[in-house]
């Protein structure tokens, strides 16, 4: 499992990474590999707003669908079109061009309670058990 030392992560599998002002959000490596091949993303419109652990989309793979959740509240500012048409970006590089969408956050400060690599490593291990 890889990890983005720059990110911050959720128990649901999403990552959040500062880019400038605003939070890059897409699903982790181990939520991508478990996923498999991904055939499908479906994302919010630019300036949907949504609560902290909301579902803003679905990604789907030849295996299941799933949603995707918030980490933080915030406003969509961006969703990464490139895929619409090539969702196994999230499969080849789901920290890069995988990502899913950017937020201004209603409050930086809840980046800092996100998981940290380590504890969302512990996450991952207790639910493989």
């Amino acid at each position: 499992m890889i990890l983005d030392p720059d990110a911050r992560y959720t128990k649901t599998h999403e990552w959040a990474r500062w880019e400038d002002d605003e939070l890059v959000i897409g699903i982790t490596d181990h939520a991508q590999e478990a996923l498999s091949d991904i055939v499908y993303v479906e994302l919010p419109a630019v300036g949907e707003h949504y609560e902290a652990g909301e579902s803003f989309g679905v990604v789907e793979s030849v295996k299941a669908a799933s949603d995707v959740y918030m980490p933080v509240s915030g406003e969509v500012t961006a969703i990464n079109e490139e895929l619409e048409d090539s969702p196994e970006l999230v499969n080849e590089d789901p920290y890069g061009r995988g990502w899913f969408i950017r937020i201004r956050p209603d409050n930086p400060a809840d980046f800092d309670e996100l998981l940290d690599g380590a504890a969302y490593e512990a996450v991952v291990a207790e639910e493989e058990g």
